[in-house]
């Protein structure tokens, strides 16, 4: 695995001198897909599933794009060996979402000054650029050290739930088999699209721990750790209901293989961001 060097001005955004980078987990298996395809290869629209994260990624102006794989490597690289702007890291045990996003830190800490770091998940094809336009916008203009874009569904079972405080600032993200009864009953959920600011990002997953049923180094931790320690965390309604649904199955596989079809040619149509009477800063 070699991975492709790029200078410190690379990703710039044309609205800031900050760089943006995105890092996307593409590590899993998926045994409930039942292949021996690692799960962001199953094709989805004719492609597959994580090429829709990566393309979201280059229209929203990352210009560098770190997949981190570990089952199947070598057929996702072999599937990104003409892109001069993705390059890997690798997780060679899954330990977690947390430990993943750690193993970009050799690639990445030497320019995470300066740099806002997209972290999202290679089995989410319905993302849209405008969406993380959406959590960008909402992220700088608040100067938040980490921002993350929610959704409020009507069925929330299975995704990690918003927990906020008595004014409406976000507090922490709590996974659904970790939850509460009363935080269960919560509608507002963790969809996976996130942003954080370089200076924080690989000094506060050092923190994450695995205290929870699973076992894993949650990367959700990270939220509830930086506004435990006063710095500002932002979370935005910004995900519509229709764009939650990730693949974790060969039926799921096939209501977004619909989805997609179903979309104008344009995929990025008009995401805006859509205020939220709980929407709240956590400094």
């Amino acid at each position: 695995m070699s991975p492709i060097t790029h200078s410190n001005s690379d990703c710039a955004s044309p609205s800031s001198p900050r760089a943006l980078i995105a890092i996307i987990l593409a590590a899993g298996k998926g045994t409930r897909m039942q292949s021996d395809l690692p799960k962001v290869m199953h094709p989805v629209a004719g492609r597959p599933m994580v090429r829709w994260v990566v393309d979201a990624a280059r229209e929203i102006g990352c210009t560098r794009i770190v997949l981190v794989v570990g089952y199947g490597a070598e057929l996702i690289e072999a599937e990104f060996a003409g892109d001069r702007d993705v390059e890997f890291a690798l997780q060679a045990e899954q330990l977690g979402t947390g430990h993943a996003v750690s193993m970009s830190k050799a690639l990445l800490e030497s320019v995470a000054m300066g740099t806002d770091f997209f972290v999202l998940c290679g089995d989410g094809p319905l993302i849209r650029s405008a969406t993380l336009g959406a959590l960008l916008t909402a992220h700088r203009s608040a100067t938040a050290s980490a921002t993350l874009a929610t959704s409020v569904i009507d069925e929330p079972t299975g995704y990690g739930r918003i927990v906020r405080n008595s004014t409406g600032a976000f507090e922490r993200i709590v996974e659904h088999k970790d939850a509460s009864e009363i935080e269960r009953a919560i509608g507002e959920i963790n969809p996976s699209y996130y942003c954080v600011r370089g200076e924080e990002l690989f000094t506060t997953l050092a923190q994450i721990g695995n205290s929870n049923r699973s076992g894993e180094y949650y990367f959700t931790d990270l939220f509830g750790i930086l506004a435990s320690a006063g710095h500002t965390v932002y979370a935005v309604d910004a995900v519509p209901a229709e764009d939650v649904l990730s693949i974790n199955d060969p039926t799921q596989l096939a209501t977004v293989d619909a989805i997609l079809r179903a979309r104008p040619v344009s995929r990025t149509a008009n995401t805006s961001q859509r205020p939220h009477p709980t929407m709240g800063v956590s400094q």
